[in-house]
């Protein structure tokens, strides 16, 4: 900054110079500068004069003013209200407490329902059902009376509230079945004629139920059977129930009562001897505990039974395990399960009519006991409307009953009209089986679902030849549709392996009989008249499949039955 100063310094002094006198040489000087240039800033002074405007444009300030004119303005406009917009729905259906159902169709086909309910009060309720459905027969190359008539009513009075419920059942059924199986082209007409095929059975019980709420004893119940028939059978069966859940450290706590009681005769053997009794007190006692962490879900427990024998067979205890379990491995998606399980079964002579409605009145009562049950399998969805499950178990059975037919022996003494080679007994022995399920259902739409199902079994006894009249392979399937909001069908399949059974007739060596597999195709279809009237169509075995569900047995071709069905209130 100095020598700048210098250079612009001499510059001007030189200009000054030239400018006196033209070419004139003054010499030269030596300038030492002494102090360097220190600038300073002066302070600046603001005109305080208001310039003053000379021209005509502004000198000259106007007054404006500003008149406003008011006057009303009529007007029509009305905004409109806001509103929600509208979400489109169905309507939803009426719900009616009671309905009746008639139908009739071929082979003289007769059902009829009834269904009754009503609020007492603001906690008391009381139903009723009566269910009628009978046949007068009319099967193919059968020579006996093959009618059948099952007809029951069961009536309830209960109550709920938040602390407690209860109800209060009884009902009776009556049934008629006929042994028409007898073996085809063997008897001439003398002996068909004088053959008493008809069979009644008797059902009357009482039962009752009871829930207290938040109170460590949760449901209980209490049921009394009375059974018989027409040639003097009687059973006698009360079953008790109680069950408790309470906390520990945080974890529930199960604990199952049971209190299983038979007793029960027949008349006489199946070759017209004495009188068989039986009865059966089975006591149980059941504790478990409920573990949850995260996914894993285990209920771990275990069964003391004790069985005691009234008339004849032996006393015993019985310890079962009793473990469950299930994992989330894909949250909803998949979910692991297994578990060990047995149990004391307490089997009826009731129970096997309901099973086999051509049992003869001469049979062996003895309870079946389930050793274990060792199941594992996987359940869970394939989508939101896809759900799957499959499993695979080993089953071990000690008295497991099987069914076989009693053959036929001219030399019998009882001429009763179960004793023609059309009547089945039981037999017990010790069955171990295999099996492999599988499941699949899909709601497609809210208007179509489809489901499937399918069961291979692989047994092994001990006594017996085989496991009469178990099939190894079932499979069964059904669809539903929603047509129109009046209009729905649906139809179904199932098909059933071979099974064998057993027969003896006359003197001739027991042989082993095969029976062969069969499917049985039905279908519906409806139409909704309104919200109380629906009529229906439905048809049974529509393939017309010539089969025998046991042996000797062929069952009825295509079924077919329409009615209609009435909804009301009282």
């Amino acid at each position: 900054m100095k020598n700048l100063k210098y250079i612009l310094a001499i510059t001007v002094f030189s200009q000054v110079v030239s400018a006196q006198k033209k070419d004139e040489n003054i010499g030269t000087e030596v300038v030492n500068v002494v102090k360097p240039y220190s600038p300073t800033i002066s302070d600046a002074f603001k005109v305080k004069e208001t310039p003053s405007f000379d021209d005509d444009e502004t000198s000259k300030k106007e007054n404006i003013k500003y008149n406003i004119f008011s006057f009303p303005v009529a007007s029509t406009f009305t905004p409109n209200k806001g509103k929600a917009a509208s979400v489109e729905k169905s309507a939803q259906e009426k719900l009616y407490n009671n309905y009746i159902t008639l139908g009739a169709g071929n082979y003289g086909t007769a059902n009829v329902e009834l269904f009754v309910t009503e609020n007492v009060s603001n906690t008391d309720y009381f139903g009723g059902m009566l269910r009628h459905l009978s046949s007068q027969g009319g099967i193919k190359n059968v020579t006996l009376d093959d009618k059948f008539s099952n007809t029951s009513l069961d009536l309830t009075y209960g109550s709920r509230t938040r602390a407690l419920s209860w109800n209060a059942d009884a009902g009776y059924q009556h049934q008629i079945y006929n042994w028409y199986g007898i073996l085809p082209n063997y008897f001439d007409q003398a002996v068909i004629d004088v053959i008493d095929e008809q069979q009644t059975y008797h059902n009357l019980y009482v039962a009752g139920r009871l829930n207290l709420g938040e109170s460590f004893l949760k449901e209980s119940t209490i049921k009394l059977n009375r059974f018989w028939d027409a040639f003097g059978s009687a059973e006698n069966r009360f079953i008790a129930k109680p069950s408790m859940e309470f906390d520990i450290v945080e974890e529930k706590i199960n604990v199952d009562f049971i209190l299983d009681y038979i007793s029960g005769s027949f008349e006489k053997d199946f070759f017209g001897g004495s009188e068989i009794k039986y009865g059966f007190t089975n006591l149980g006692f059941q504790p478990s505990i409920r573990l949850q962490k995260d996914d894993l879900s285990i209920n771990a427990g275990v069964g003391f039974f004790y069985s005691a024998a009234q008339e004849s067979g032996e006393s015993k205890f019985f310890i079962y395990p009793q473990v469950t379990g299930s994992y989330k491995v894909v949250g909803d998606l998949m979910i692991a399960y297994a578990g060990i399980e047995g149990s004391l079964k307490q089997n009826s002579y009731r129970e096997f009519v309901e099973q086999n409605f051509f049992v003869s009145p001469t049979l062996g009562i003895a309870p079946t006991d389930q050793k274990y049950d060792v199941y594992l399998g996987l359940k869970g969805k394939l989508a939101n409307s896809v759900s799957y499950n499959v499993r695979g178990s080993y089953k071990n059975e000690d008295n497991k009953v099987l069914f076989t037919s009693n053959g036929f022996q001219s030399s019998n003494a009882n001429t009763d009209g179960y004793i023609f080679g059309n009547s089945f007994g039981v037999v017990y022995d010790q069955v171990k089986t295999i099996s492999l399920f599988g499941e699949l259902k899909a709601d497609f739409s809210k208007n179509v679902s489809f489901g499937v199902n399918g069961t291979f079994n692989s047994f092994s006894t001990d006594a017996a030849a085989e496991a009469w009249n178990l099939p190894q392979l079932e499979v069964g399937a059904n669809l539903d549709v929603t047509i129109t909001p009046k209009w729905y069908a649906g139809t179904s399949v199932f098909f059933v392996g071979e099974r064998k059974d057993q027969f003896a007739q006359d003197f001739l060596p027991l042989t082993t009989v095969n029976l062969d597999s069969y499917f049985d195709l039905n279908a519906h279809v409806g139409y909704k008249h309104n919200e109380r009237l629906t009529f229906f169509l439905k048809g049974n075995n529509l393939a017309n499949q010539d089969y025998q569900r046991w042996l000797n047995y062929p069952v009825q071709g295509i079924q077919v039955l329409g009615g209609a069905s009435y909804k009301f209130d009282f």
